[in-house]
């Protein structure tokens, strides 16, 4: 198959690194995902939004004289306007992947909620936690230097 810039193919995730995920188009063809082209948002952590074995849809951006295929998610998928999209999520539920097979197109936009993965709330909790016990260290450590200094005689 000769790929064309500009078209939208699907291909099967086949290895994650820091700065992209390369993608295997078939036919022996494999092209890369950089972390800037995996979805509309900015990407600290790849894997928060695609997995290994997973399919995408993906646009060819690029195809270098060395023979080198440049590929981008996110321009991939027909972002609709904010306010459509914000009533499409509420009508129904984001899907979301545990790796391989089709499942249908999946909204790059937020990273995938990992399973087992604490909500806010508990964050916040343990955070405040931490500081308390931080804080309550410090002012003792404060007090303890404060009652030591004296005076020296002349």
């Amino acid at each position: 198959m000769q790929l064309e810039v500009g078209k939208i193919y699907e291909g099967k995730v086949t290895g994650i690194t820091k700065f992209g995920a390369f993608i295997d188009l078939g036919e022996n063809q494999t092209g890369m995902v950089h972390i800037s082209e995996v979805a509309p948002t900015f990407v600290k952590e790849i894997t928060d939004y695609i997995t290994v074995g997973e399919t995408v849809k993906v646009r060819v951006l690029n195809i270098g004289e060395d023979g080198k295929i440049s590929l981008s998610i996110k321009r991939a998928v027909d972002n609709p306007p904010a306010p459509q999209r914000q009533q499409q999520s509420q009508q129904r539920p984001r899907q979301s992947f545990n790796g391989g097979g089709n499942r249908g197109p999946r909204d790059f936009s937020q990273p995938r909620q990992q399973e087992g993965s604490k909500g806010f709330e508990d964050m916040l909790s343990k955070f405040m936690q931490r500081s308390d016990e931080k804080i309550s260290d410090l002012r003792k450590s404060m007090d303890g230097k404060r009652g030591s200094y004296q005076k020296r005689p002349r």
